[in-house]
């Protein structure tokens, strides 16, 4: 079967500033697939090039055989959960969820409606339509952005750092909310993360990035990643303890010479 996403020979960046070089990858149908990596790998930018909100330095990204997804150029194929939520503050929660469909549609403001209660009620927020984004918490804003990325019945979803800033309970349900709509609606979910509780739980499959090789340095089940890699900077990531560090490289002016026994300068060093 071919791929929902093909990824090929990809290479992000800004300038001479390249994030990420030659990545190749693919998501099923059906996948829960988490982009993981330290601060500052590119798990982001790679994310916004999936949607088109970036432009590659090199290689191509396939959504169903299409290259070259990009916003703005008609009806959205998928839809995006930005990790602030990005819901607009002058709108209520309802109009939010109604812009998409009074823009790419021509639903009667009815039938409109009726969407807009249907998708609060399925991410559990039914009657939360009239209120407006700062009266809700933190994970009652997430899961409004998943409502209103859903709106026009996407077979995929984007979701960027959906667990961050939340406490232990709220995601953990919004864990259970992705997870349900991944197999009760068959939604195709690319999230990316940090938070190894939820990669865990949900994810089926997962790359992660490193920043110094500017390279995925794995693929696979987060699981296995975890129990069976033979990379020392993967299981420090999925184990949650420090990489090895490489032992100096000895100064070409050879050995120093050794400290005085002064008791001055043999005290103790207090390093920063």
């Amino acid at each position: 079967m071919t791929p929902l996403i093909a990824v090929n020979e990809l290479s992000i960046g800004w300038g001479d500033d390249v994030l990420l070089e030659h990545a190749s990858f693919a998501v099923e149908r059906g996948d829960i697939f988490v982009i993981v990596g330290g601060s500052g790998c590119g798990k982001s930018t790679l994310l916004r090039t999936l949607i088109g909100l970036d432009v590659p330095m090199s290689g191509s990204v396939k959504i169903d055989g299409t290259s070259g997804a990009r916003l703005g150029t008609g009806r959205p194929e998928f839809g995006v959960m930005f990790q602030s939520g990005a819901l607009l503050g002058s709108m209520t929660v309802g109009e939010n969820l109604a812009l998409q469909l009074t823009e790419w549609s021509d639903l009667t403001p009815d039938a409109v409606s009726a969407i807009v209660r249907a998708k609060l009620r399925l991410v559990g927020l039914q009657g939360a339509e009239d209120k407006m984004p700062n009266e809700l918490s933190g994970g009652m804003k997430k899961r409004v952005a998943i409502a209103r990325a859903m709106v026009l019945e996407p077979t995929l979803l984007f979701l960027d750092e959906p667990s961050a800033g939340l406490d232990p309970v709220s995601s953990f349900e919004l864990d259970a909310l992705i997870l349900s709509l991944n197999q009760g609606l068959g939604l195709t979910v690319v999230m990316v993360s940090h938070e190894l509780e939820s990669i865990f739980a949900i994810g089926s499959r997962c790359i992660m990035l490193d920043r110094d090789s500017k390279r995925i340095i794995a693929s696979g089940e987060p699981q296995a990643l975890r129990t069976s890699s033979g990379d020392p900077r993967v299981s420090a990531f999925f184990n949650r303890h420090a990489a090895p560090v490489p032992p100096p490289v000895p100064s070409a002016s050879g050995p120093s010479a050794p400290r005085s026994s002064s008791p001055r300068q043999s005290a103790p060093e207090v390093m920063p």
